[in-house]
């Protein structure tokens, strides 16, 4: 059969404007042809979340918007499996082979193990894995030679966003800026590398003593709330960092940044959040007068890329890792929205020559878990 696949020019971090919010499933198309038009494709793309869910405003959220436009280009139905526990990944990985899946995206590091398991018992089905290497055994090489590792050099971005975040503290007086995590993993751990090494950057510029709380990059230690779920644990971890003094706090870990949303406007008016993954202030208008800025990674175009290669591919896919980074727009700094006329006089023309400092290999992010 051959397949007609159409391209359309899409920017580096480019996210869709809305998601529709599928849980269920989908077949394969019956390949069909109408007079005059294009054959359709046999390929059957799936993917399955982690516990954060579809609605996260985060990377399972991205993810799948990067799978719903690729699909929508190639014109076939996806199966969009959503897990509610750890205990739903493996079982729902074997209903995606047993419904006949040919590519399967897995979303997220915890996925891991389970995504590694079904690529070796199931050779002929193609694999990509969001934020983490599969690499389960450590030794440098991915587990399954059927899976390509989607990972994303977060601390270049979250340099610029610590930068930033100390600027607007020192400007306000408090001079201090907090972060904290959901689970105590690499994707989560390299934001907060590279925010506080963001804020030792301001000061040795500036000459000033912006502090860091919940987070300390050298012992690689600091303040997590155990998983990605807006509960009672998250926002009381929030409210310990908000009482420690910062303006400025960087959640790490999907939807906990709602909990750090509820405890600011229950308790601490002044003070704001950075968004992760996507830009906070488009994906919830809500929050918009809490959000200074968004350190973002492109995963709806990695999946909506990767998606399109495997259509295209077949068994010739190509499992060459990616790495999104600040050169290949992998990933990148939001605008300030509202807060553009409240910045520190000359903070962007700051952050955009530590941008290009960084792309052209002058300036290194040394964080110990980046891809």
């Amino acid at each position: 059969m051959t397949k007609t696949i159409k391209r359309q020019a899409l920017g580096g971090l480019a996210v869709a404007s809305a998601a529709v919010l599928l849980a269920g499933c989908g077949s394969a198309p019956e390949d069909s042809t109408a007079d005059g038009g294009e054959e359709s494709i046999d390929f059957l793309p799936c993917l399955i979340s982690d516990e954060g869910g579809w609605n996260d405003r985060s990377f399972n959220q991205s993810a799948k918007e990067g799978m719903d436009r690729a699909v929508e280009e190639l014109g076939v139905e996806p199966i969009e499996m959503e897990s509610t526990n750890a205990n739903d990944y493996g079982p729902n990985l074997e209903e995606l082979v047993a419904q006949g899946c040919d590519f399967i995206v897995s979303v997220g590091f915890n996925l891991s193990a389970a995504t590694v398991e079904s690529a070796l018992a199931n050779p002929e089905v193609s694999y990509a894995i969001i934020d983490d290497w599969a690499d389960n055994d450590y030794d440098g090489e991915t587990d399954a030679p059927n899976i390509r590792p989607l990972v994303f050099n977060t601390a270049e971005a979250a340099y610029l966003g610590g930068y930033a975040a100390a600027a607007w503290s020192a400007q306000s007086g408090v001079e201090k800026v907090g972060t904290f995590g959901g689970g105590e993993i690499p994707s989560v751990m390299v934001f907060m590398d590279g925010f506080q090494l963001g804020v030792e950057k301001y000061n040795e510029d500036k000459d000033a003593a912006v502090e860091v709380v919940g987070w300390d990059t050298e012992a690689q230690s600091g303040l997590f709330t155990g998983s990605f779920e807006a509960n009672d644990t998250a926002r009381q971890t929030a409210q310990q960092v908000l009482s420690q003094g910062a303006d400025v706090v960087l959640p790490v870990g999907g939807p906990i940044y709602t909990s750090a949303v509820a405890a600011i406007r229950e308790s601490y008016p002044d003070s704001l959040i950075l968004g992760v993954d996507s830009d906070m202030a488009v994906k919830e208008p809500d929050i918009a007068d809490v959000t200074l800025v968004s350190i973002m990674k492109a995963i709806d175009q990695a999946t909506y890329d990767a998606t399109i290669q495997a259509a295209d591919a077949g068994a010739d896919f190509d499992v060459t890792p990616y790495v999104g980074t600040l050169e290949n727009e992998g990933v990148g700094l939001s605008s300030f929205h509202d807060f553009e006329g409240e910045l520190p006089e000359g903070l962007t023309d700051e952050l955009t020559a530590l941008q290009e400092q960084i792309i052209a290999g002058e300036l290194t992010v040394d964080s110990p878990n980046s891809p």
